[in-house]
């Protein structure tokens, strides 16, 4: 039997089974690090369909996140100051509900892929790389100058956001919403990973040449899977916005991009689960190192320096071998 379903399964019952023995024995902030790892999770699954799946090196993924955190932050704010977000020609309230938050910040961020890879993706390699960390860095310095929303000091949303049936307050309530989004998240993508669509990007992040002869157009299939990308890193901004309460133009950093990117590499670039173990181990690291050294990314990148040189695969590659989670 294959040992990376198993993995899968090991990861995922334990990521559930901690907040759960943490809400047992009334340890909140567990169940919170566990939420933080689930988004961080869902944002890295998203960079992972762009990187490991059609081999594109974005460092400006941060963009989609903080489009995501934005669109849940306006909403909300114009919710709880009862002011409407357009009056003319029509009037547009703000929104406490999460799912019509979700929606909007999905194809918010879609829409932004979609703009932002029509031409980032007419160049390749490290020019790719710098015009996709440009545009985040635009979008940030935009949100710095944004005094309508806060600006650099970033908005404040007293309640979190609703979901019917549900005490979001609650933190494993909130917890394993998250943690829904999540498998779903994961379904499609591993869907994906296996449809024809799937199959013909991965031949085009091998040789361009093979998938054109077959009739395809590459540039089309980048732009695709750019765009699915965008739209679940933005998700996970919105839930990121909404489990802090909190939204400002740090979601928009290059920190933010390299900290998404370390989730893929740390858990195995290309594997459907790689990001959900790479951004569980990151969140470990951050509270067990971060309570021995406030220096501790200095310890955090050593540990990724011995994963780039050792284990090219990352975690999946350490323990399930050459196996690919797409195969």
């Amino acid at each position: 039997m294959r040992r990376e379903p198993i993995l899968n399964a090991v990861l995922m019952v334990l990521l559930l089974a901690v907040p759960l023995w943490a809400h047992l024995t009334d340890e909140p902030f567990t169940i919170t690090l566990a939420t933080r790892a689930v988004i961080f999770a869902i944002a890295g699954v998203g960079l992972n369909v762009a990187l490991g799946l059609g081999g594109l090196v974005s460092l400006g993924h941060a963009l989609f996140f903080g489009v995501g955190g934005y669109a849940m932050g306006i909403l909300a704010f114009h919710a709880q100051t009862y002011a409407p977000l357009i009056d003319w020609p029509m009037t547009i309230e703000g929104t406490k509900s999460m799912p019509v938050i979700w929606l909007v910040a999905v194809v918010a961020s879609a829409i932004a892929a979609l703009g932002i890879g029509a031409l980032s993706l007419r160049t390749t390699g490290v020019y790719f790389i710098m015009i996709t960390l440009a545009f985040a860095q635009m979008f940030y310095f935009f949100a710095i100058s944004w005094p309508a929303y806060g600006g650099e000091d970033g908005m404040s949303i007293y309640v979190r956001n609703g979901f019917p049936g549900l005490n979001t307050m609650d933190p494993i309530q909130f917890f394993g919403l998250c943690y829904g989004l999540l498998l779903l998240v994961l379904f499609i993508v591993w869907r994906i990973a296996r449809s024809p669509f799937g199959l013909m990007l991965g031949a085009a992040r091998q040789s361009q040449a093979r998938a054109q002869a077959l009739g395809q157009v590459p540039y089309r299939l980048y732009l695709t899977a750019f765009v699915i990308s965008g739209a679940i890193t933005g998700l996970a901004g919105a839930l990121f916005a909404d489990l802090n309460r909190f939204v400002s133009p740090t979601m928009f950093s290059w920190q933010t991009s390299g900290e998404i990117m370390v989730f893929v590499i740390l858990g195995g670039v290309g594997r459907v689960f790689g990001p959900v173990a790479g951004a569980a181990l990151f969140i470990v690291l951050e509270h067990s190192l971060g309570g021995l050294s406030e220096f501790w990314h200095i310890y955090l990148g050593a540990i990724l320096l011995g994963v780039v040189l050792f284990a090219r695969g990352g975690l999946y590659g350490l323990l399930a071998g050459r196996e690919r989670a797409h195969d």
